[in-house]
């Protein structure tokens, strides 16, 4: 008897219909599986046998084909367990049939995704939130899952989800005989700042302070450059809590990249807040743009939404370095393998520290450089032209003063500078409605000559510092962009000659380094 139970795979953050296909014939006793299937699926056949003997069935001793079609499409992981077993549990009439031994019609209402344990519970797996919204846009309505990915799935409106726990629980669904769709849930986003990321307790750095507001009001990318201890790594880890919340646009896409690369916090099922990730400089480039032989995602994109922090930047590989320049202009990486490319999504804000030189005081008032000038020129050029141009605030760290660390003065809290970024993010969302823009950094070089008008005193200081400092067209462009965050935070429609000049000051590092 023939059988056909519906599920769903993954290529990239894109879901597709697959249609399991079980045929049982007379032969020597066996599974076959076909479909260009991966290790995980083959070893499914194991997994299976297990789990329908121990749930209480029979496990036919004849031959067994299953094919996974489209067949042209590899198709990877441990989601078809479930499909697999019920496909054979219906072509042996053990499941979805009527009293009169006839296929019941409603199995091809479902689309059934898990993984089986030996004992045949259903475990969770990886990418349920991006598989149901790709099936409900191609028209799926009834979903059946692991429950230990209920939390994930409550989020997706427009669908019915039933979680299931067992194999048993998954055949009585399918007879009629239990089976409540989850009830739906809202999104509940941000949340409170940890005492380690709050800017009160940050002494001294008032004009890193400043660079770090502004940051975060137009989505910059930053680097910080100065002595070692001066707090670098302490300002970075600040910045996710004076970022804007969430949307629930931006929650639901970080969510499907966190779902399939399995870190999301199945507790909770979805991305509150934004991302920080702070790679280590030996993290490989593949761990960084995403790829292997499953072309998962990479740090670049588990950062989408959030904050990519890379500490003592000049300590990564070149090479590794270089990755960033594309996502950095185009806000998505693609992975390009033999079998498939796919493409994530990667707008991030870039944020990274480094020292000076190579014993980190170089400048510094309290302690001595030992370092030669070609070592310090070598230490810089880690970095090329072309990254730091797409990085648009370039910030001095200064080292604390024992009178700043000692001071019991009070420091703005990250409440009271997130809400300028909100106020400021508030206006570029109106400004640029519609349009798919959503903060100053993505602005369009068609926007920039609309919003980014400057008068005879701005256009005087942006040549000057285009001669002095050998700018290039990229760096002008940011420039401008950071001026107009500077403009929106201080509440005023145009951009005004004291904008462009502290967006001048944030670009000192380009004459160093080139």
């Amino acid at each position: 008897m023939l059988a056909k139970i519906n599920s769903y795979a993954l290529s990239g953050l894109d879901g597709y219909g697959v249609s399991v296909e079980v045929d049982i014939h007379s032969g020597l006793p066996s599974i076959d599986v076909v479909g260009l299937p991966d290790t995980a699926i083959k070893e499914s056949r194991e997994r299976v046998r297990s789990a329908i003997k121990n749930s209480g069935y029979d496990f036919t001793p004849r031959k067994i084909t299953v094919n996974l079609a489209p067949a042209h499409t590899k198709k990877e992981g441990s989601v078809f367990d479930l499909a697999i077993a019920l496909g054979i549990l219906c072509a042996t009439e053990q499941a979805g049939i009527d009293e009169h031994k006839r296929p019941l019609k409603l199995i091809d209402d479902y689309v059934f995704l898990g993984e089986l344990s030996l004992s045949g519970k259903i475990q969770r797996i990886n990418g349920v939130m991006p598989i149901l919204i790709s099936a409900r846009e191609r028209g799926g309505k009834k979903f059946v899952i692991p429950k230990a990915n209920a939390n994930e799935a409550k989020y997706i409106r427009g669908v019915e989800v039933y979680a299931v726990d067992s194999l048993r629980e998954a055949i009585a669904l399918l007879d009629g005989q239990s089976g409540q769709p989850l009830v739906g849930s809202d999104i509940v986003l941000g949340g409170e700042v940890a005492a380690s990321e709050d800017l009160k307790f940050v002494k001294g750095q008032y004009s890193a302070k400043r660079a770090l507001e502004i940051a975060a009001a137009g989505g910059h990318n930053m680097l910080m450059i100065g002595a070692p201890g001066g707090g670098k790594t302490m300002l970075a880890k600040c910045l996710p809590g004076i970022l804007p919340d969430l949307t629930e646009r931006e929650a639901l896409e970080t969510t499907k990249i966190h779902s399939v690369a399995g870190i999301l916090d199945e507790t909770v099922g979805i991305v509150t807040r934004r991302p920080f990730r702070s790679p280590h400089h030996t993290t490989s480039k593949i761990a960084l743009t995403g790829g292997g032989s499953s072309s998962h995602p990479g740090e670049i994109s588990f950062a989408h939404n959030g904050v990519l922090f890379l500490d003592e930047l000049p300590e990564y590989p070149r090479a590794t370095l270089e990755i960033l320049r594309q996502p950095l202009e185009d806000n998505v990486i693609t992975v390009s393998r033999a079998a498939r490319t796919v493409e994530y999504p990667a707008n991030f804000m870039l944020v990274a520290s480094m020292n000076p030189c190579p014993c980190g005081f170089y400048g510094s008032s309290a302690h001595e450089c030992t370092c030669t000038p070609a070592q310090i020129q070598k230490y810089m050029g880690r970095i090329s032209g072309p990254l730091l141009d797409r990085i648009d605030l370039h910030v001095e760290v200064d080292e604390v003063h024992y009178d700043e660390l000692s001071s019991s003065t009070a420091s703005e809290s990250s409440a009271t500078v997130k809400a300028r970024v909100n106020a400021a993010r508030a206006l570029q969302t109106a400004r640029y409605s519609n349009t798919g823009i959503y903060s100053n950094a993505r602005m369009t070089s068609a926007m920039i000559k609309e919003y980014c008008a400057l008068d005879t005193a701005g256009e005087r200081i942006l040549s000057n510092a285009f001669d002095r400092l050998g700018l290039s067209a990229r760096a002008y462009t940011r420039i401008l962009k950071v001026a107009r965050t500077i403009a929106d935070l201080d509440g005023s429609d145009k951009v005004l000659s004291k904008h462009i000049a502290e967006a001048v000051m944030y670009r000192s590092l380009d004459k160093a380094v080139k």
